[in-house]
């Protein structure tokens, strides 16, 4: 609930983008949106894939660690995990996630740093 405001309105500036990046002549290969909904606490990522669906981090804005490639990296690793899992033939479209290897692979992402 901590952060439901802050995902939702960075969802609409997903929208805003990917709605701005089919107008242009952009490369519609770049799924990146890079910075989102920066806060005081928090930055927020976010990533569109081919079929539109979208994924959004929330960094700490503390953690100077993080740079702009690192981000586009967890996407990419995110996005091939998630690609791993939807390729399942056991899951069902719509269902919830529980694939314990996408689940590792995004805590694993989370304790990297």
């Amino acid at each position: 609930l901590k952060f439901h405001y802050t995902v939702h309105t960075s969802l609409d500036v997903v929208e805003e983008k990917v709605s701005s990046l089919t107008k242009s002549s952009n490369d519609p290969r770049e799924l990146y949106l890079g910075l989102l909904y920066p806060t005081e606490d928090y930055k927020v990522y976010g990533y569109v894939t081919n079929t539109k669906i979208k994924f959004v981090v929330v960094v700490e804005s503390a953690n100077t660690a993080l740079r702009d490639n690192e981000i586009r990296t967890m996407f990419r690793k995110l996005h091939v995990a998630y690609t791993d899992m939807f390729c399942n033939p056991f899951y069902n479209p719509g269902e919830n996630i529980t694939s314990r290897i996408f689940e590792r692979t995004v805590l694993g992402m989370m304790k990297q740093d």
